[in-house]
């Protein structure tokens, strides 16, 4: 029953955040609202190459005999997850219309290039069923910093704007590193914890559905 209800919604997801991009990208050929159809797809994409093979493995021979598969999928999510933020800033900077402020895009490539580069150290263990935490916790370190700097820019803006369409993305970052941190840090002691991705997951469809329904009210 698990296995087929956490299929069906990763499925759910993976098609609705893809979707969504495709049409922005289709829709829209430059500006903030293409930069959030890429954003999706990265999302979506990079998702893709760890919920696929946890999809087959809950479905057929169990998570135990696709180690390395899950392993490598959640490399490649790690450094897409990253990668998601980076273009969220961007879309930060084209809404806003923000000029200079080579300071913040210092730190966001500081930060994005940590966690990268942190997530391709073999001391992570991607291909072990039992990782070490510590490193888990190594490179989500920049990671929850890069998310809090985008946290605060998109409070700040949407506020000093007035932007009603965007009040609520600041809300969605703070949901999904709220729902996500506990599980790095518990959910091998506590697998129920593990749970916890189901909202996280969630918060990001709000993300990408905020951008996806300015973009469809401008376009009217």
């Amino acid at each position: 029953m698990q296995a087929i209800a956490e299929t069906l919604f990763d499925a759910a997801y993976l098609v609705t955040v893809l979707t969504l991009g495709v049409r922005m990208v289709r829709r829209c050929r430059r500006g903030q609202y293409y930069l959030f159809g890429v954003m999706a797809i990265v999302l979506g994409a990079g998702d893709a190459f760890h919920l696929v093979p946890r999809a087959l493995a809950l479905c057929t021979t169990g998570l135990e005999n696709f180690t390395a598969a899950l392993g490598v999928g959640k490399l490649i999510t790690s450094i897409t997850m990253t990668i998601f933020y980076v273009l969220l800033y961007y879309v930060w900077r084209v809404r806003y219309r923000v000029q200079g402020r080579q300071g913040i895009t210092a730190a966001v490539y500081l930060l994005s290039a940590a966690r990268i580069l942190l997530c391709l150290f073999p001391q992570n263990e991607w291909m072990c069923t039992n990782p070490p935490l510590s490193w888990g916790i190594y490179r989500n370190i920049p990671f929850a910093l890069l998310g809090l700097l985008i946290i605060v820019l998109f409070y700040k803006s949407a506020g000093a704007h007035g932007d009603r369409a965007f009040r609520w993305m600041w809300l969605t970052i703070v949901l999904s590193f709220g729902f996500y941190i506990p599980v790095v840090l518990w959910a091998d002691q506590i697998p129920m914890i593990g749970m916890l991705m189901i909202p996280k997951t969630c918060a990001y469809v709000w993300t990408v559905l905020i951008g996806y329904r300015a973009m469809e009210r401008e376009l009217k």
